[in-house]
């Protein structure tokens, strides 16, 4: 269940109807009026939202060095995936997939960043931080995941972050924040820090 949206985010309208249903991806149409009076079909994807974790264990960053099926090469990334089990919230979403990922529990966990990547499709991606490292356990991958876990050090994944073929790494947050003591400072989403 959706409970966070950013401030300047792009929904589809209700009167939209689904004209396509594929396995991650859905198209929705709805008759819109132009500015002349006359009418046209517009178009907006949607898709489940995406949940990233930047869990901070032994004052390192928990990093995954995942390979997907028809992906290409292994690429560096945060754990993480899909929110689409809708009686979770995003932050449930968010500890099930880095329980499932790493089997890494934590007790804190704020909210850093919501984004909607793209205007045309209805997708927002949730940033969390999570601290206080608590239990490890097995870890439980989908059939489609091969995922090696690492620590590392904060300037080692800014580096990584920097580099244009690494996906899903914060470059922004990352470099904004400095250190890990600064990531660890950042304020909750939508709460305004008039001291950083």
């Amino acid at each position: 269940m959706r409970t966070i949206l950013p401030a300047k985010h792009r929904l589809i309208p209700s009167q939209a109807k689904r004209v396509f249903q594929g396995q991650i991806y859905d198209v929705y149409q709805w008759p819109q009026e132009m500015f002349d009076g006359s009418t046209a079909t517009f178009e907006m994807l949607k898709r489940p939202d995406t949940i990233q974790i930047m869990a901070v264990k032994d004052h390192k960053l928990v990093v995954l060095e995942e390979q997907q099926p028809s992906m290409g090469p292994a690429f560096y990334g945060l754990p993480g995936g899909r929110h689409d089990n809708p009686a979770e919230t995003e932050l449930d979403a968010a500890k099930r997939e880095l329980l499932e990922e790493t089997g890494m529990t934590f007790t804190n966990w704020r909210l850093i960043e919501v984004t909607q990547p793209h205007s045309k499709i209805d997708w927002m991606v949730y940033l969390y931080l999570a601290t206080d490292f608590e239990s490890q356990g097995p870890i439980h991958l989908d059939a489609g995941e091969k995922i090696e876990v690492s620590l590392m050090d904060y300037s080692q994944v800014l580096g990584l972050a920097k580099d244009d073929s690494v996906r899903s790494l914060p470059f922004e947050i990352l470099q904004t924040a400095g250190s890990l003591d600064g990531l660890t400072k950042l304020p909750q989403f939508g709460v305004v820090n008039s001291k950083l």
